[in-house]
């Protein structure tokens, strides 16, 4: 969330997220959207791309190099975000307050969620982040499977906390059994992440909303849904219905992957009112202007989301194909990414991809032949391709 935590303090000129709590399903979005500032967010608006004398390197790859290594989405922003980012930057020298609940009300429509239901943060990164605290800041634990991105938790346990995990099934998969079997009456909040990353894997959704009904009663189950949107049913893929139960839940989505946003930095958390209340109160930053404003204006832009997921697709199958043509594993993906075991070192098959300009990933925790590629450029990727031969036996 973007502007402070629940029952911050209203400081001149910023509207909190505080004074949410009383609203539900507002017309804030319709107003907006049926008003003038919708021209501000068209395509051709503004000029997208900066002049050139003001270029800044270093936020993309260098050229001639295929970054396939951090699960971006290379097709995004879309036009669309792009100008608002650019109107919004032109406009940087005010709070960016209003604007915030603009994009609530299009996530709490979409969702049929109540705005209280809903934190905003700098990427789902750090609404997790605020998560993992507030659950473990009185000494509860956390429990997750072996492997998973950890990132959160590993935040929280540099405050202090404590992660129990359980073992991974003999395909990688979350092991649910085995992850219950580890909540004792001091885990105080379960991480999943689903699809799993590193391995690309989609828990079966029932299976999963039995599991969250089992141990709900017990602790606050966290659904990191980064990647839902890649899904091929998202919308039954998602808990999101439990949270419209109000069940303990919290899931998390982010505008870094299918949205090709990852370097504007806009994610967001839906709980119920009281979990929320508790991710709002350890939200240290705000939302960019420019972020905000890229996320109201490709939330909706289906056009887009539908090309990008298709490229991400044929570039996924491509890299299953090439995976099989030279006698490796993967895991099934639902990602933007594959989890291939290279069946040697992955580490040096990483570094014989560098040499050749293609940045991917080595080994994981534990998995020293286990390698994760993300999908690129469909050139990019076609070009890991031609050169998996020569990396696997160089």
């Amino acid at each position: 969330m973007a502007m402070g935590s629940a029952g911050a303090l209203r400081r001149e000129g910023h509207v909190t997220m505080a004074g949410l709590g009383d609203n539900r399903l507002s017309t804030t979005r319709r107003n907006f959207v049926g008003a003038t500032a919708l021209a501000m967010l068209a395509p051709g608006a503004v000029k997208a791309e900066a002049p050139t004398q003001n270029h800044v390197p270093g936020f993309a790859p260098p050229e001639g190099v295929a970054l396939l290594s951090r699960n971006e989405n290379p097709y995004g922003p879309s036009d669309k975000a792009v100008a608002a980012g650019c109107a919004a930057t032109r406009d940087g020298a005010y709070y960016a307050d209003t604007s915030l609940l603009y994009l609530v009300d299009m996530i709490a429509e979409k969702n049929r969620i109540p705005r209280d239901f809903i934190s905003v943060s700098a990427g789902s990164g750090e609404g997790l982040c605020a998560a993992a605290q507030s659950w473990t800041r009185d000494g509860g634990k956390i429990a997750a499977p072996a492997l998973f991105w950890d990132t959160t938790v590993r935040y929280a346990e540099r405050q202090g906390a404590e992660v129990v995990t359980a073992p991974m099934s003999g395909d990688l998969g979350v092991d649910l059994k085995a992850l219950e079997a580890v909540i004792d009456d001091d885990v105080s909040l379960v991480h999943i992440t689903n699809p799993n990353n590193p391995t690309g894997m989609l828990l079966d959704p029932d299976a999963l909303r039995s599991f969250i009904r089992r141990v709900e009663g017990r602790a606050t189950v966290l659904i990191d849904e980064a990647y839902n949107e890649l899904t091929d049913h998202p919308e039954s893929a998602s808990m999101v219905d439990l949270v419209r139960e109000e069940k303990n839940v919290i899931v998390s989505r982010t505008f870094s992957k299918i949205y090709g946003m990852a370097g504007l930095r806009v994610g967001y958390l839906m709980a119920r009112a009281d979990l929320t209340a508790r991710i709002r109160s350890n939200i240290m930053s705000w939302i960019s202007g420019p972020g905000l404003a890229a996320a109201i204006a490709s939330y909706d832009d289906n056009a887009f989301l539908k090309e990008s997921k298709s490229k991400i697709i044929e570039a996924r199958e491509m890299v299953m194909s090439a995976a099989r043509d030279n006698g490796l594993d993967a895991l099934p993906s639902q990602t933007n990414f594959v989890f291939v075991n290279v069946k040697g070192d992955a580490n040096l098959f990483r570094d014989n991809m560098q040499a050749k300009s293609i940045y991917i990933r080595g080994a994981y925790q534990g998995l020293p032949s286990w390698s994760r590629v993300s999908m690129g450029r469909i050139d990019d990727v076609a070009r890991y391709i031609s050169t998996l031969p020569e990396a696997l036996n160089g």
